[in-house]
């Protein structure tokens, strides 16, 4: 199965989706009658290859937040053949997915069974199989989420960053010492979108504006009012490009299958900018490039 599963990986990160959907079906038919209910909850395959037309239809999301941002989507095109869409979504994300088209119910994900009645259920991010998505049709338009701007009076360039993600991969993360490399910037404002910020991760040109465990639909709020978002691989990434902001993602040398081989764009986000790691570990190119990137941002900005 591992080697399935490399298969998959190099398949999916070349742009050959029809052949890891073939993959799938395999994998599917292998596990006909098998259930995957003692496996951790982001490990377990739910849907069985039943037809959704015109079915009652869960979505189940059991992996983490930026999965579900991004594979959301697909409940417009969902909603097209089914006869209902319920999603069971995890409750930070609840407030801003009801701004998403497509969606009949929603409610909070918790441990236990769903409380709702349905025919057919799949986890969100089997929905690209579902689909048979290829880079040529899978929905790229955005936004596909929505929130009105926050108010910040500041007639500098906000920036937006993010420096952290969760604990499972902890070769996402850029050190905070290089990320104050952006501070020797002038023409801009830095705005902090990293909701665990240390104390000790602190630079006074840095401004603190998300409030503690603030939910994805007040991040968005924040985010409409800045002109750029620059995170590494994690939920805010997703977040920014759902949203169509200037999004500029920040990945390490071995990044996930989604992001692709070799990319600086990514055909999920039109609007986001790809900065990759040249070697495993290196992140001071990255951020030499960004500011680079930035200086010249800030100068077109300043010219008349």
């Amino acid at each position: 199965m591992d080697d399935v599963l490399a298969r998959w990986m190099r398949h999916m990160r070349l742009g050959e989706f029809t052949a890891a959907w073939r993959i799938n079906d395999f994998v599917l038919r292998e596990r006909s009658g098998k259930s995957c209910a003692d496996l951790p909850r982001h490990e377990q395959a739910i849907w069985d290859g039943a037809s959704l037309q015109g079915k009652r239809v869960l979505v189940r999301c059991y992996h983490g937040l930026g999965d579900t941002l991004q594979f959301i989507r697909y409940t417009s095109l969902l909603k097209k053949i089914a006869s209902e869409v319920t999603v069971w979504a995890q409750p930070a994300l609840v407030p801003l997915l009801n701004t998403a088209n497509g969606i009949d119910r929603l409610m909070a994900l918790h441990d236990g069974a769903p409380d709702c009645e349905f025919d057919v259920d799949v986890e969100v991010m089997e929905l690209p199989y579902v689909f048979r998505a290829t880079l040529a049709t899978l929905p790229a338009a955005v936004p596909y989420l929505h929130a009105e701007a926050a108010a910040i009076a500041d007639e500098k360039m906000k920036v937006g960053i993010v420096w952290r993600a969760g604990g499972w991969d902890r070769r996402r993360d850029v050190p905070f010492p290089l990320m104050t490399k952006l501070a020797e910037l002038t023409g801009m404002s830095f705005y902090v979108l990293q909701q665990d910020a240390n104390p000790c991760e602190h630079h006074q040109r840095f401004k603190r504006i998300l409030p503690p465990h603030a939910d994805a639909l007040t991040t968005a709020r924040i985010m409409r009012a800045l002109d750029l978002v620059i995170s590494i691989d994690s939920m805010p990434a997703h977040l920014a490009g759902a949203l169509a902001l200037p999004t500029w993602t920040l990945l390490q040398k071995d990044a996930d299958w989604r992001w692709m081989n070799d990319r600086h764009d990514s055909p999920w986000y039109p609007t986001m900018r790809l900065f990759r790691q040249p070697r495993s570990g290196e992140w001071q190119p990255v951020i030499a490039h960004i500011v680079f990137e930035l200086s010249k941002l800030a100068e077109s900005r300043t010219k008349p």
